[in-house]
């Protein structure tokens, strides 16, 4: 973490001289970042790593002499830092995105397939956002087991198993993440036994990246996950993601819940939004949801969190010391908004408590 009053130092790492002069002119332009070194390949890097020191790093997947992945596990094994990833807006460029994420990297950025220069100049704010936000994230080693494990893993075609398929749930669990965010999830969902009730997940995500998202969490889970679709019908062991470029809200028919899907404009700047959720599951589910809010920068959620629980909603919060960044899960916090603030190993095991507890059989056992 860089020192309070001093610039934030990054090192840019990408085989495109293109790449490496348009991220460096957007990040330069503000006062509290200065680019000090570029490279064009990670043995490059790694040497510029150990003579600079600097802060943040942002890497390009794809590069000559090693990837950016397996440059990425080295990284994270034996000096972890800060890695905002450099990605393709594709198919394969999603997947191996993710897997950057569950390696350790902090964020990434979407490099368009065309007129580069001008398409990142538009998205300079937010790309000068990512790099501030990682430069104070908590970052974890990776252990070999860790790297072996998560490159072994394969994501799973959600198949819409009959099992569960035709039990309705009375409860719904409202989950939202930024930053940080697809891990987080990952770890909650890891955690869940097959019958939990349904759940809906807002994901700040680019639209290319939300079903590849679903897909490798469908892997990882007991329950099933999916892209959420317009007037899904929201069951049992169930899990629906926000796609990444629609708002994901919840309509009532009878004791039935269904997947709403909208283009209205961003709220918060954000399209999914987690407040645009949470108020729909507020006044659509009231006292039987449960809300649960998880790392990610800024503060899409709070008051939506908020109406949960002032609609008797249990609402959980992932602490500070867990949470990549503590904007959304804080801001939360701040507003009142908490009914418990938990570390992320905690959170699955307590919405299972909570869940358990409402069930009709439970109140009156």
């Amino acid at each position: 973490m860089p020192e309070q009053n001093r610039r934030i130092r990054v090192l840019v790492v990408d085989d495109s001289v293109l790449m490496r002069h348009v991220l460096s002119e957007i990040l330069n332009s503000d006062p509290d970042i200065e680019v000090v070194g570029v490279a064009s390949d990670p043995y490059i890097a790694r040497q510029k790593i150990k003579q600079l020191n600097p802060d943040v790093l942002t890497l390009d997947v794809e590069m000559p002499k090693m990837d950016g992945l397996q440059f990425l596990r080295n990284l994270m094994r034996l000096r972890p830092m800060p890695v905002v990833m450099i990605s393709s807006l594709t198919q394969q460029g999603a997947s191996v995105t993710l897997e950057a994420l569950e390696l350790g990297a902090v964020d990434f950025i979407s490099k368009p397939e065309i007129d580069i220069a001008e398409k990142l100049k538009d998205y300079a704010e937010q790309i000068i956002e990512k790099v501030k936000t990682a430069s104070v994230a908590q970052v974890a080693q990776l252990s070999d087991a860790q790297a072996k494990a998560i490159t072994s893993r394969k994501p799973v075609v959600q198949t819409g198993g009959e099992q569960l398929s035709f039990k309705t749930t009375d409860q719904v669990i409202a989950i939202g993440a930024s930053t940080g965010g697809t891990e987080a999830i990952r770890e909650v969902l890891e955690n869940l036994p097959a019958d939990t009730p349904g759940i809906v997940i807002v994901q700040h995500i680019p639209g290319m990246f939300s079903g590849p998202f679903a897909a490798r969490m469908n892997g990882v889970s007991q329950m099933e996950v999916c892209e959420a679709r317009h007037d899904q019908r929201v069951m049992h062991g169930h899990v629906y993601i926000a796609p990444g470029d629609q708002h994901l809200s919840l309509r009532r028919d009878g004791a039935r819940y269904y997947c709403k899907l909208s283009d209205a404009e961003p709220v918060n700047r954000h399209r999914p939004s987690v407040d645009v959720l949470m108020h729909s599951v507020a006044q659509q589910v009231g006292k039987n949801a449960i809300g649960v809010m998880l790392t990610g920068m800024g503060k899409d959620g709070a008051e939506g969190m908020l109406a949960m629980r002032n609609a008797g909603a249990a609402t959980l919060v992932q602490d500070e010391a867990s949470s990549v960044v503590w904007g959304m899960p804080g801001a939360a916090a701040k507003l009142g908004a908490a009914g418990e603030v938990l570390p992320l190993t905690k959170i699955a095991g307590r919405i299972t408590e909570l869940y358990a507890a409402m069930r009709p059989s439970a109140k009156t056992a």
